[in-house]
This record gives structure tokens, sequence and C-alpha cells, in this order.
């Protein structure tokens, strides 16, 4: 059996965050699965590293595994270098997912909530980045 799979939202915007975060652990039945970070420690929009490590620690730490999904291209940044300090076996146990941010979420929450493996969550949240709506 695979490990289970948080979700790590990293948005600008602690408000946009927190819910898309609620979106995402309603649909998929649980708010344990998903974890928002937003802002900055004073409160302002950006992002922050330590935020980010905190909560994909505390995930790493439960056992899970992680998916990193964030909200514009400056996070990606901070992903990627919280990432870069990871080693091996950690890198195994965190994705970072090219998807949009309340698309790509929803999929992955609903994804990791049937027990899916982290793959399988990355590449459904991924497939949201080309669903129409029209």
């Amino acid at each position: 059996m695979s490990a289970p799979v948080r979700l790590v939202l990293l948005s600008h915007s602690a408000t946009a965050a927190a819910g898309v975060a609620e979106l995402a652990a309603q649909v998929a039945g649980g708010p344990q699965r998903v974890r928002a970070v937003g802002g900055t420690a004073d409160g302002g929009l950006g992002t922050s590293a330590d935020a980010l490590e905190q909560a994909c620690r505390a995930a790493l730490d439960e056992g899970a595994d992680v998916a990193v999904l964030v909200d514009l291209g400056s996070a990606v940044l901070t992903a990627r270098a919280w990432l870069a300090d990871l080693d091996e076996d950690e890198l195994e146990r965190v994705r970072l997912v090219d998807a949009p941010f309340l698309e790509g979420a929803v999929a992955a929450a609903v994804t990791a909530a049937t027990g899916a493996p982290l793959a399988e969550v990355v590449a459904q949240a991924e497939v949201a980045r080309g669903m129409r709506k029209l």
C-alpha cells in the first residue's frame, strides 16, 4: 500500500490559500489532507519558504507523501528553492505540481482521498490544466 498523500497549497495570499484548501477539503471529504500556506509572516502578500517547509515537514513526519500546488509563478521559485535542499529520499516523497491552483487542488484532493499514490495524485491534478469550462 502506498503512503497517503497530503496537499500543500502555496499562495501569495493567506485568504486565497485558505479558501482553496477549504473547497478542496470539502470536496475530498477531509481537511486533514490539505494544508494552506499563504502570505508572509507579517500578514502581507508573498510566499514564505519557512511556512512551506513547516507544512511539508508536518505531512512527511506523518508518513505522508506531499503534492505542492502553487498559485503564481514566483511561488514556483519559493517551492523550487526549498525542494533544492531536500535529500534524495525526500525528493521521492514531495512533488511540485504543474496544475491550475484551484482546479488542480480539487482534482488532487479527490484523487488523494481514494488512496491513490503520489504519482497518480500529481497526474490527475495536471489533467486539470487542460479542462475546458465551456
